[in-house]
């Protein structure tokens, strides 16, 4: 019997907050994951993990990272104690040789704060994949392909940023800038499309761009999301709502669920 691919997320995550607070969008989080086939490890692309050159984290115990200023002390008391996988780790270095071995890094808030409403019990391997700094949107995108087969092996690839991320317009209050609700749309519509060019230079999708994504650092994780897609396969938006004033919180799950 042939198994199922492991289906990715990308994940609008938005405020560390949401790692202690209960919402509607760490409810979402958490009913996404509940409804999907249990996955044997998370591979997780996060905004707030940038290097020279591609890593993986390859440690036993991942450490807890609290990569953020000014949050009540109850956020960096946060610990999210799930394994690492040394054997997953040098897996994910056989299909992409290039990709270094980490034992430094950890788990910042990019994925824990994702990972703890979604999946509390951290009993699950979850390792990080970092973002080369020097690579463009398409070589991003053509890495990410590499690592198709990880899903076929249980690994659920998620994707964590934001489709619109710029902290200079933020709106302390449950808001939207006119702006980022229709630059949040237009890519919604070139992703539901399937135009992966599209996307490859959304900098030159409209005026709005330059507003919506100041940097790039917080979009590209959708790209190994998307890299890991296989044609045809089905696609779904949840969370498809900015909040405070310039973050979209637009989620999307790749593949069937039903575990």
């Amino acid at each position: 019997m042939i198994q199922a691919p492991s289906p990715a997320l990308f994940i609008g995550h938005g405020s560390p907050m949401n790692a202690i607070e209960a919402n509607r969008f760490t409810s979402a989080w958490a009913a996404c994951f509940a409804a999907l086939p249990r996955p044997e490890a998370i591979l997780c692309v996060s905004a707030h993990w940038e290097t020279q050159g591609v890593k993986v984290t390859a440690m036993e115990r991942p450490r807890t990272i609290h990569d953020f200023r000014g949050f009540p002390p109850e956020l960096f008391a946060i610990d999210y104690p799930a394994p690492g996988s040394p054997a997953l780790a040098e897996r994910i270095r056989r299909l992409v040789p290039e990709i270094a071995l980490d034992h430094a890094w950890g788990l910042d808030h990019g994925a824990w704060s994702v990972l703890r409403p979604m999946h509390p019990a951290a009993d699950l391997p979850v390792l990080q994949l970092s973002l080369d700094r020097r690579r463009a949107p398409r070589e991003h995108l053509e890495l990410a392909r590499r690592l198709r087969p990880l899903r076929q092996e249980g690994v659920l690839v998620l994707g964590s940023g934001n489709l619109v991320h710029n902290l200079g317009q933020i709106v302390l209050a449950d808001t939207a800038h006119g702006w980022a609700v229709s630059f949040d749309r237009l890519l919604a519509e070139r992703i539901g499309s399937g135009s992966l060019e599209d996307l490859l230079d959304p900098l030159a999708l409209g005026p709005e761009a330059a507003l919506a994504l100041p940097s790039l650092e917080h979009y590209l994780p959708l790209l190994y999301v998307l890299g890991v897609q296989d044609p045809g396969e089905p696609l779904a938006f949840f969370n498809a709502e900015v909040t405070l004033g310039a973050i979209a919180m637009r989620s999307i799950q790749i593949g069937a669920g039903g575990g």
